[in-house]
């Protein structure tokens, strides 16, 4: 009786572990996206007009943090 009981906590375990997976993994995957679609927009300004490096930096970091954070929160949100 106890080692059926025992199989059914570890099943339940393995799936939430696999939906942690699936939620971190795809947080990972859009906050990665977003950073690497900034960076290159930002690389792509800064080609265009040198002068504004500091401004298009300055933006480009917040919008970094702001996609990274979306991840976290992503991730964080599969836990519960």
């Amino acid at each position: 009786m106890e080692l059926i009981s025992m199989a059914a906590e570890g099943a339940a375990q393995v799936q939430t572990a696999a939906s942690l997976g699936m939620t971190g993994g795809l947080g990972g995957a859009g906050a990665a996206i977003g950073v690497g679609l900034i960076g290159s927009k930002a690389v792509e300004a800064v080609g265009r007009n040198p002068g504004a490096f500091g401004n298009i930096l300055t933006l480009s970091i917040i919008g970094m943090a702001l996609a990274e954070g979306l991840g976290i929160i992503a991730y964080l949100g599969g836990i519960k």
